[in-house]
Formats: C-alpha cells, sequence, structure tokens
C-alpha cells in the first residue's frame, strides 16, 4: 500500500514538471479566472479555472488590437491612413473619446486611443475601416480565436460592451485571452508604442488619454495590455511584463474591484520572475560539416527550429551545449537536411535536443565536373584526395 501511494506521488510530480504544465502553486488571486504564461514558449506557470467562457468587457480589444496589426503589418492599412468616424461608431456608449460622425482620424491616432483609453468609438470605427462593418469585423475575430485554437470563446463585438441582449453570447477566458495576448506581443511588438504610454493626448493636444492600466506606471518591466470594465464582467486584466529577456501575460478575469485586477496580476508576474528564466542557447562557432562529391567542400549548418527554453531560475547559471556533427556528408545535400544535433543540459540532466541542419543545399559534382576537378588538380602536383574518389 505504502508503495502504491510513493509512486502516485511520484507520477504526479513528474507530470508537474512537464513543458506546458502549471506548477502546483496557490497564489490566492482574486477573480473568477486566472492563467500566467510566458510569450516566448507559451507555457503554462500557474492557473486558476482558467478555461471558464466569462464576460471580457474591453480585454475584447486585445483581439481587436491584433486584426489592425495584421492589418498595418502586412500591408493592407498604414498608420497614417485616415478614418472616418460613422454613425455606429460616434453612437457607441463606455470609453470613448466623442468622435463625432464623419471626423476623421489617423490610424495611429485611433490604435493610441483604444490602447491607452480603452475606446469604444475609436475600436469600432477601426472595424469599419478594416471590414466594412462591425459585424464582418467580429467574423474576422472569431476567425482568428479559432486559428489560434481558442476553444473557450465566443466575439459578438470588437468592444467587449453588454448592452444588449446579443452581448450574453459574448465570453472568452482567461487561457485564450493569454492566447491571443501572446500572438499579440509576440508577433506584432509594434503595439507596445501604445500599450505602455501611460499619459498622451489626440486632436492635436485638445483631448487627454490616461491609460486605464496602472501597472504601466507601477511595475516594473510592464508593456501592456489591456484592462476591461463592466457591471456584468467585474474587472478584468491581461498584464504583460517583461524582465531580463523573460515575457510574462497574467490574466484575471471577473474581479470585485480594479485594485484587486491589478493585485492578482502583480502577484503572478512577481511569481513568474521570482521562479523562472528564459534561455536561448546559440551556436557559438561557425560549425560545418565536410562534403564529399558536392559542389562546395563544406555545408554550415544552423540551427533547425527555436532552441528557446523556460527553466527554473536556479537551473540559469549551470546551462551547457554541447554540439555533435556528423563526420561528412555525401552530396546531394538539401537545405534542412539533418547533421547533427545540440543537446542543452543543466548539470547532467537534458533540457533539450535541437536539429541541427543545412543551411543552404549543395549539388551534387557533374562528371563532367569530377573531371576537370581531377584535371586541375594534376596540373597543379596534388593528389586526388579519398572524397575527390568516393
Amino acid at each position: 500500500m505504502k508503495r502504491a501511494v510513493w509512486m502516485m506521488v511520484l507520477c504526479a510530480m513528474v507530470i508537474s514538471l512537464l513543458p506546458g504544465r502549471a506548477h502546483a502553486v496557490d497564489l490566492n488571486v482574486a477573480g473568477k479566472s486566472a492563467v500566467l504564461i510566458d510569450i516566448a514558449t507559451g507555457t503554462v506557470l500557474y492557473e486558476s479555472n482558467s478555461h471558464e467562457p466569462l464576460a471580457p468587457a474591453s480585454v475584447t480589444k486585445v483581439m481587436t488590437m491584433l486584426l489592425i496589426m495584421e492589418a498595418v503589418d502586412s500591408g493592407r492599412i498604414s498608420w497614417d491612413d485616415m478614418v472616418t468616424a460613422s454613425e455606429a461608431a460616434s453612437a457607441k456608449g463606455g470609453s470613448q473619446i466623442y468622435l463625432k460622425a464623419g471626423e476623421t482620424m489617423t490610424v495611429r491616432e485611433m490604435v493610441k486611443s483604444i490602447a491607452v483609453s480603452s475606446a469604444n468609438d475609436c475600436a469600432c470605427a477601426m472595424a469599419e475601416h478594416i471590414a466594412g462593418s462591425e459585424a464582418a469585423f467580429v467574423e474576422m475575430m472569431n476567425a482568428k480565436a479559432k486559428e489560434l485554437g481558442m476553444a473557450d470563446t465566443k466575439f459578438v463585438n470588437c468592444t467587449g460592451l453588454d448592452d444588449d441582449d446579443s452581448a450574453k453570447e459574448h465570453r472568452t477566458s482567461a487561457y485564450d485571452i493569454a492566447l491571443m495576448s501572446r500572438e499579440l506581443l509576440k508577433n506584432h511588438p509594434d503595439i507596445t508604442q501604445f500599450t505602455t504610454i501611460w499619459m498622451d493626448t489626440v486632436r492635436n493636444g485638445a483631448f487627454g488619454l490616461a491609460n486605464t492600466n496602472k501597472l504601466i506606471r507601477f511595475y516594473s518591466g510592464a508593456t501592456g495590455l489591456k484592462t476591461g470594465f463592466t457591471s456584468g464582467a467585474g474587472y478584468c486584466l491581461s498584464a504583460s511584463a517583461e524582465r531580463e529577456g523573460l515575457g510574462l501575460i497574467a490574466v484575471v478575469m471577473g474581479c470585485a474591484t480594479s485594485q484587486d485586477r491589478f493585485s492578482a496580476c502583480k502577484s503572478m508576474l512577481d511569481y513568474g520572475f521570482a521562479n523562472y528564466a528564459l534561455v536561448s542557447p546559440e551556436l557559438t562557432e561557425e560549425a560545418a560539416v565536410p562534403v564529399k562529391l558536392g559542389a562546395e567542400e563544406t555545408i554550415r549548418v544552423k540551427l533547425g527550429e527555436d532552441p528557446t527554453l523556460l527553466i527554473d531560475k536556479a537551473q540559469r547559471a549551470s546551462v551547457s551545449t554541447d554540439i555533435v556533427l556528423d563526420e561528412s556528408v555525401t552530396a546531394p545535400v538539401s537545405e534542412g537536411q539533418r547533421l547533427g544535433t545540440m543537446t542543452v543540459r543543466s548539470g547532467e540532466q537534458i533540457l533539450s535536443q535541437v536539429p541541427l541542419v543545412a543551411e543552404k543545399a549543395v549539388p551534387r559534382l557533374t562528371w563532367g565536373d569530377l573531371f576537370w576537378k581531377v584535371l586541375r588538380q594534376t596540373a597543379m602536383g596534388r593528389q586526388p584526395s579519398d572524397a575527390d574518389n568516393a
């Protein structure tokens, strides 16, 4: 009986240490739901009821900003494009900058207003500018959510407002918010030029903006991201921060007070920065493999996949790498062909094994190439090598 109990305990310990699993720690954070992930690998470091679909309020605008950034970065729209506010946009309630129907503003000013002051009117105007209507934009939001694996999510608007019956279906989870927040920060980092603003203005200084995310001023390394509040959703927050190369996202939903959401995310971020570190092993030398019968005598290798690892902070000083390469390879060599392995260790523990692959393709020498190569070597008084005769 005792042996069986010990086996169960051992299995639980092993499972808790697997990549992508949250450690069993009770941070006692406020709110109905919470999660902490790292940006580089997406590993869940802490979670509490993280998959329950809940009303997200204005944290919805993380997805709105993600689709705007995709449009900007792909060249479909530019920062200097002028956006005209419709009647529908100007009629949005809640947080706003009081756009008038027909008023124009640049994409840059619109995004700044959304990121800093959670402007619902600007979110609607941008949705219409990109998709033609808010309804069409919401279809894009749900398609993107499906692409990202946000299985707990259904969007019905681009703002998070719960001002009509349809908003009862507008739901997402803390985990799904973390997924879309990670996508935004990892692949569109320019958004932080707006999400890190504490105070600013639009309309040539005539209208002031103040960030609703107080962590931007009071938490070291804060990079964003988005607050939310309605009476139905409670106080929500997706908070991001970076220290020593480690980027984290903490999400909390359904808090009773604004202070509760900031305290909850601060506790999760503090826990992450205190206990984890990011390492990105690199090839420190120009590793190459000799090529037999190839148009080039050697082929350089590169990392075949991202070697970035999230590790316990205590392991960071003991991380080392070993490289093993094939003695040689016979042409033709394909780009990406595996030619070795980089093993990452912490002491004697193997953390990962990263494939090393050919940096480019190397074609095989033709019979004519071989003939002229041997002829040149003979003329120079050099005997053909084993590689020439292979």
